[in-house]
């Protein structure tokens, strides 16, 4: 049964033209995710749908009975009563008072949210949205309209609203960014793109496919009609007179394949790796103990940060993975340890809320305050046209920053730190508000940056594209390492957690097979540091054979030029193991002491 029709919709905002004769329907058990590149209109969709925001044109029609819940990115509360009294408004109390109130404390205490008689004014962001998602899925509603309902939410979180609305017996229709929550939770994919919106029957993983199929075949129409075109031009310049019928259609064939609307296609945010160099010596954090009263988060946490380290920080919400990324930036100071940081580091710190941006500066002054232009293999490249690379074209570089959407904004606050050529990169939840494209190549950039990542994310799919290492904070301060990404992390505490079932209680935690955070080689740094002496040798032998061919080919241009080549190659590859050699036995030394 069909809950809702938007019909030939067309919305603009200031002078960007959002939806263009656009159609939508929702029908019973649909279960949509809405995606498409920042500024697009996705929140813009998902207003009108609500009933918050009338189209410019077109309609919107729904049954009378039909009930709709919306979720919005910044939710609201009323201050002059509790969180519990705000989220239990406006529902059927007098009759059941006690069962909506318990499953509100439950639903709030599984997002981790205990006082439930505080003013909405006392909580964070976070809570607030969570909140918010507690208040939304408790009123029954035919639609749910969610906007980034997985923003703010840890992991365990994530798996929670997952389960919910697999087996929610509504429809729902939202935005997010998450990839894997997509694939496992809907059934359809709503792309907006260039003011139309395209309908897949496929979860994320689908669309993926079944996009590629459209644009081909969008392609094959387009090649079709260019070659068209060039055919009646040329027929139309040998002075084609419109005298007959025949002529007179071919004409106005004509003149449709010159006014036809051509296919644009997507932008892509293009990232060259523009790292400054890293030096031997990078980031090392000996014993660090931080603590907020008697909540201690980090214990006794150890890490020398390796030269193209990837590192993910996870666990629940506040439990400190902040205030790691902070002390690691030396904009904490930790309780107990120290922090060093070579001199040749220089850190990129993409933090959870934008910096302060002026909201009446254009786009590419914003840009220019950071640098002119910026050294890329390639060469140099000016700040207008790193603009472009992200999805900024010449018009919008001079839009006011405060016109732009949030994910716009967000997407210039990243490249203003990658404009300044970070060698460590710090990142706090780069996944919140980015679109879908922009995080794929943000990911691809991220493979071959030539320095260090650090980031804090709940995004699982990120996780598991970025990281080769994971620290879980488990409690009482305890920073776990695991190697891997997320899901060999979620495979090993699987596998924890089905041993402890197993063991009997008098048993000590000790027997489980995890890393702690001391200090120590990984199985692949002990075995290089036990072969490292024979591989140096290996490339010295090399060089020395390399070096009496030359001798005896000195009249050979072809083969001295190969030679030659093959030396230089041969000492760059020992330098860089000399390099390996000194860090892997400095950090045996710093073991052995600790």
């Amino acid at each position: 049964m069909n809950l809702l029709t938007m019909q030939n919709v067309t919305h603009s905002f200031t002078q960007r033209k959002l939806l263009d004769q656009a159609s939508l329907g929702i029908n019973e058990n649909d279960k949509m995710g809405v995606i498409g590149i920042n500024g697009t209109g996705k929140s813009t969709l998902l207003k009108i749908v609500a009933g918050l925001v009338e189209p410019d044109e077109g309609q919107v029609v729904k049954g009378n009975q039909i009930h709709i819940e919306y979720l919005p990115q910044v939710p609201e509360f009323d201050d002059s009563k509790t969180l519990l009294e705000n989220i239990c408004e406006g529902k059927d109390i007098h009759t059941d008072r006690w069962t909506i109130e318990s499953d509100a404390k439950a639903m709030l205490t599984k997002l981790k949210i205990t006082n439930f008689d505080c003013k909405p004014s006392i909580l964070s962001g976070g809570q607030r949205k969570r909140a918010a998602l507690v208040r939304t899925l408790l009123t029954p509603a035919d639609i749910l309209v969610l906007d980034e309902p997985t923003n703010h939410l840890d992991n365990e979180m994530v798996e929670w609203l997952e389960d919910y609305l697999k087996k929610y017996r509504g429809a729902f229709l939202m935005v997010t960014h998450d990839r894997y929550f997509l694939d496992k939770v809907t059934n359809k994919i709503v792309e907006i793109d260039k003011g139309n919106i395209y309908t897949y029957e496929a979860n994320y993983s689908g669309f993926l496919e079944l996009k590629a199929q459209r644009e081909e075949m969008e392609l094959a129409t387009e090649r079709k009609n260019k070659s068209l075109y060039r055919m009646e031009l040329e027929w139309i310049k040998r002075g084609a007179r419109a005298r007959s019928t025949k002529q007179k259609a071919r004409i106005e064939r004509f003149e449709e394949l010159r006014d036809r609307k051509q296919i644009q296609t997507d932008g892509s945010v293009e990232m060259s790796s523009m790292a400054s160099r890293l030096g031997k010596k990078t980031i090392e954090l000996s014993h660090i103990k931080k603590a907020y009263g008697e909540r201690t988060l980090i214990e006794d946490f150890s890490y020398i940060f390796l030269k193209n380290d990837r590192i993910g920080i996870i666990g629940p919400n506040g439990c400190g993975k902040s205030t790691l990324l902070n002390i690691i930036t030396e904009n904490h100071t930790p309780d107990a340890g120290s922090v060093e940081i070579g001199q040749t580091v220089k850190i990129g710190y993409f933090a959870q809320e934008n910096q302060a941006l002026n909201p009446n500066q254009k786009v590419i002054d914003c840009v220019k305050e950071i640098g002119e232009y910026l050294e890329t293999p390639e060469g140099k490249i000016t700040a207008s046209k790193m603009c472009e690379r992200f999805l900024f074209d010449s018009a919008m570089q001079y839009t006011e920053i405060g016109r732009l959407s949030g994910g716009e904004k967000r997407r210039l606050y990243l490249l203003r730190v990658l404009m300044d050529a970070p060698n460590v990169l710090i990142l706090d939840e780069p996944t919140n508000d980015l679109d879908i494209q922009t995080l794929t190549i943000l990911e691809d950039y991220l493979e071959t940056f030539d320095g260090i990542v650090i980031t804090v994310s709940h995004d699982r799919y990120f996780l598991d594209k970025i990281v080769n290492r994971i620290f879980a904070f488990e409690g009482m301060g305890k920073v776990t390492q695991y190697e891997g990404n997320y899901s060999d992390y979620k495979a090993v505490s699987n596998d924890f957690v089905e041993e402890t079932k197993k063991e009997e209680p008098e048993k000590k935690p000790a027997s489980v097979k995890v890393k702690t955070s001391k200090l120590k080689f990984s199985y692949k740094e002990q075995k290089e540091f036990d072969e490292i002496d024979d591989v140096i040798a290996g490339i010295e032998e090399q060089l020395e054979e390399v070096e009496v061919q030359i001798g005896k080919e000195a009249t050979n241009f072809t083969k001295l030029n190969e030679l030659t080549q093959k030396k230089t190659e041969l000492e760059q590859l020992l330098e860089e193991k000399m390099d390996r050699w000194v860090y892997l036995n400095d950090l045996a030394e710093k073991i052995k002491n600790q």
